[in-house]
């Protein structure tokens, strides 16, 4: 008999419950995995809150995760029993002990990357990669705005933007998560509780205005991020963690100066096989040249899941949190 945390009605972090749940046999085109670590994202609270709808009720929460295969349906090639591996991807599940997945969805893992690294990197590291390379092409003398800096897609966005050379603001909610986030990359941490992060963002770039705006807030900071964009400058929000951008005008967006918005998600940057295995070996590649490290600042035991939840929600963790099953 394996555990999972499942979620019988949507609410707090209190729905969560650690429950017996028997895994069947894989089907065709299915593995079971036995995880090792499983990683935690803002998007988990979304779909726990009912924010995002799950496909059914009851449900286990969770698309990312690393671990071991411990069988394998027909019709799956590419895989054999006792391959690590991991995957950032529906359908939900991955706060289990064992779980059945799509085989399609996993990435081998090389033997230079940790189970754990992994768990903390998928999501959070492919979602870094989109945003960076193919969203919005960061290049030498790009200047960007990256909301959540010290969180833990920013965190990785921190580090690799540096590396492509571009100027990276970053808004924080505390002095402790502004030091963290400039020690990973961001060349000016804005104090966004203090400070006027628009005309924070107007001094440090002369008045001109950065060049791409990822936005993970969504509605307390949508209208003040088409505000930091310079003419024809581009808004790209992946996140939504104060609530969904209502309605608006897009008369604004030529008002102020021709500016994009795209609402990406790594699920269609990744939808391919191929668009996924390219991402995830950019991504492997980045870590073992040191380039992003997962810095994995908690760890809770899987059955501590609610727990885990609540921290995230009151943005009390910087970086990565793991459960471990």
């Amino acid at each position: 008999m394996s555990h999972a945390v499942r979620v019988h009605e949507t609410g707090d972090a209190s729905v969560m419950k650690w429950e017996e749940v028997n895994v069947a046999d894989p089907a065709a085109g299915e593995v079971c995995l036995r995880h090792t670590a499983i990683g935690l994202n803002f998007i988990d609270i979304y779909f726990r809150a009912g924010t995002y709808p799950s496909p059914q009720l009851p449900f286990i929460p969770g698309l990312e995760a690393a671990g071991v295969i411990e069988s394998i349906g027909e019709n799956v090639s590419g895989f054999e029993v006792g391959d690590r591996v991991a995957y950032a991807s529906p359908p939900l599940g991955s706060y289990a002990e064992l779980r059945l997945m799509p085989a399609g969805r996993l990435v081998k893992l090389p033997d230079s990357i940790d189970d754990r690294v992994a768990a903390a990197m998928m999501l959070k590291g492919m979602t870094a990669h989109y945003l960076l390379r193919r969203t919005f092409k960061v290049v030498p003398g790009t200047t960007l705005l990256l909301h959540a800096a010290a969180g833990g897609v920013g965190l990785i966005a921190c580090q690799w933007a540096k590396h492509l050379g571009a100027t990276v603001i970053g808004t924080v909610g505390s002095d402790e998560k502004a030091e963290l986030a400039c020690s990973h990359g961001c060349d000016h941490a804005i104090l966004y509780r203090k400070e006027d992060f628009v005309a924070r963002v107007r001094e440090i770039t002369d008045g001109e205005g950065v060049d791409v705006v990822y936005d993970s807030v969504g509605k307390d900071t949508f209208l003040q991020s088409l505000d930091c964009l310079k003419p024809m400058g581009m808004l790209a929000l992946f996140g939504q963690s104060s609530g969904a951008v209502g309605p608006f005008d897009l008369g604004l967006l030529s008002a102020k100066g021709s500016l994009f918005v795209t609402r990406p998600t790594l699920m269609n940057y990744v939808d391919k096989r191929r668009d996924l295995e390219n991402t995830a070996e950019e991504l492997f590649k980045v870590i073992r040249e040191g380039v992003v490290n997962a810095d994995i600042r908690q760890e809770r035991p899987l059955r501590e899941a609610a727990a885990a939840h609540s921290d995230l929600e009151s943005r009390r963790t910087t970086g990565a949190t793991l459960l471990i099953p």
